[in-house]
């Protein structure tokens, strides 16, 4: 039976109306925008089986292969399979509220299941392909996972996982696992058992681990499914639109703008699966599909604009990056090339887009942009507790938005942490001007002092990619007799570029040229970065490394060169 609107869908649907209306519009949709606070909902049901009955023939999702090999699915015909794999997924045993791991790569099987489950009421543990055992292991153990659906490729990785819970595996028959070709013959008609409140637990996320072991992040069926209206104004996503996300499955980034956001505007989520990132091969399979939104993390980026941009003759109307701030010089570049401006954002696994540059709106240069229709956010001087020019970036939770976590789950201290003081605090640090753009500074923990000054790693970081032979930085605190700590700079450099002195030497004269004294690079390293799963760089590994080699002041670790310019 073709799904019907619920009360539920109508308020989503008039929320998403007003965002669209008002895409250029920053101060009506800040002053105008309401959440939509439904008491039940299920975003699979009385959303996207809403749009597949409205718009039956209109792909939801397409992924093109390595080889060239397309796969393109309606609405209709995802609508259908979530069906039926909900069904297959009672059959087995899969009840409202059971945790299930997701381990997929981009995949429809992916995509069936968390509609699948959606629908269910079960709770979705999305995990990376590329997690070790360890890492299996923490996410059985403290998600409790009663149910875990995996590639057979990576069955063996569970071997020594231990706990009482049912494996499904994606691909070839697996002993001892389920086999989910056997859902192809299951009934298709399927009957919700009952309501699903808003505040049912929808998602538990598992968040990268750049400073400290993974926390468990817990969001509803409203939080997510409902708080990315606040994504799809920022990428300006449109009924239609192609929208490309370079994410992988199992981080929150993948959920923000490969499921919800798309699928809330009623667009095709599109995927490029390849082995090894070819920034030619993306431009020409883009250029190849109309990809209309485009949104990528700044490594991407980064990469992207060692290439030809040329090479794509019709680059997308929306242009976004988001997952570590964006350097200046990366969006000098391709606005030279494209004529076109990317965007940068700010959230976070725990809430959706809360601070972003919407469509329509100036753009200035090193800004993440204002806060967001739906979200209230203030500075807050970590020392005082008060608003400040330069401070913890925190959301107030006088109108607490939709799409903040639940909380920290099975950690009530932390969350308690999180929350107080009447706002949810981000942990990263950022600067406010009299317009009210929010300028990135960096993580509170990798924001440190030299000679008493405070130094933003990120700030320097930016200046170090201008120069041509630089492809990313990491700047750490590297410790000093003298001056308590100096900037130190872990540098990966474009290809063909040698690593020695007289390259060292020239990067230490563009810092020169480029920064104050007192932030100026004074060692440096060649070396690749350290990064999360998720592709995040993990600064505190290079901290904990500068503070092993220089136990001994006098220590000068092979490799590492200095600036040794007088007058410092």
């Amino acid at each position: 039976m073709p799904a019907q609107p619920t009360e539920a869908t109508e308020q989503l649907r008039a929320a998403r109306r007003f965002l669209v209306e008002h895409r250029e519009d920053y101060a009506g949709a800040r002053a105008g925008f309401r959440w939509p606070r439904p008491e039940t909902f299920n975003w699979a049901l009385e959303w996207f089986d809403v749009l597949a009955t409205e718009h039956p023939d209109r792909p939801a999702l397409t992924i093109v292969e390595e080889d060239g090999t397309v796969g393109s699915w309606t609405y209709a015909e995802l609508s259908a399979r979530s069906d039926q794999v909900a069904g297959w997924l009672q059959r087995i045993g899969v009840r409202r509220g059971d945790r299930v791991i997701l381990a997929l790569g981009n995949q429809v099987e992916l995509w069936e299941v968390i509609l699948a489950c959606i629908k269910l009421g079960a709770v979705l543990i999305p995990a990376s392909t590329l997690l070790a055992a360890a890492d299996l292991r923490d996410r059985v153990e403290r998600g409790r996972a009663r149910f875990v659906v995996a590639r057979s490729a990576d069955t063996g990785k569970y071997a020594d996982v231990g706990g009482d819970f049912v494996r499904v595996a994606v691909g070839d028959a697996t002993p001892g696992w389920i086999r989910y070709a056997d859902s192809l013959a299951a009934p298709a008609d399927w009957t919700p058992d009952g309501v699903t409140r808003s505040t049912d637990t929808l998602l538990l996320y598992f968040t990268s681990g750049t400073t400290a072991v993974p926390k468990l992040v817990e969001h509803s069926h409203l939080s997510y499914p409902v708080g990315h209206l606040t994504t799809l104004y920022w990428v300006g996503l449109r009924e239609g639109d192609v929208h490309l996300n370079i994410s992988s499955p199992g981080w929150a980034k993948h959920a923000w703008s490969n499921v919800f956001a798309p699928w809330l505007a009623g667009a095709t989520v599109f995927l490029y699966n390849y082995g090894r990132f070819d920034a030619p091969a993306l431009l020409r399979v883009m250029q190849e599909h109309g990809v209309t939104t485009f949104c990528a993390p700044p490594t991407v980026w980064r990469m992207l604009i060692q290439a030809d941009l040329s090479a794509l003759r019709t680059p997308p109307r929306e242009l976004v990056g988001a997952g570590e701030p964006l350097n200046p010089e990366v969006i000098e570049q391709v606005r030279a090339a494209w004529g076109l401006t990317i965007r940068d954002g700010f959230g976070q696994t725990e809430t959706t887009l809360a601070v972003g540059n919407s469509p329509g709106q100036p753009v200035k240069p090193g800004s993440m942009g204002r806060p967001m229709p739906g979200f209230e956010v203030v500075l807050v001087d970590p020392a005082t507790g008060g608003p400040a020019r330069e401070g913890e970036i925190c959301i107030d939770l006088a109108d607490r938005p939709v799409s903040l976590l639940t909380g920290y789950h099975g950690d009530d201290e932390r969350t308690a942490e999180a929350m107080s003081g009447g706002v949810y605090h981000t942990g990263d640090v950022g600067s406010v001007d009299d317009d009210g753009y929010i300028s990135y500074v960096g993580r509170a923990d990798d924001v440190f002092k030299a000679s008493d000054y405070r130094i933003s790693p990120f700030e320097l970081e930016s200046v170090l990619i201008e120069h041509e032979w630089v492809v990313e930085a990491a700047v750490v605190p590297s410790p000093d007799p003298l001056r308590l700590a100096v900037p130190k700079a872990y540098v990966v450099l474009a290809a063909g570029v040698q690593p020695g002195p007289e390259t060292a030497a020239a990067i230490f004269a563009h810092s020169r040229e480029h920064l104050a004294p007192y932030k100026r690079i004074r060692r440096l390293e060649f070396a690749e970065l350290p990064k999360t799963i998720s592709g995040k760089i993990r600064r505190v590994e290079l901290r904990g490394r500068e503070e092993e080699i220089h136990v001994d002041a006098d220590a000068r670790p092979d490799g590492e060169y200095r600036e040794e310019t007088p007058g410092r």
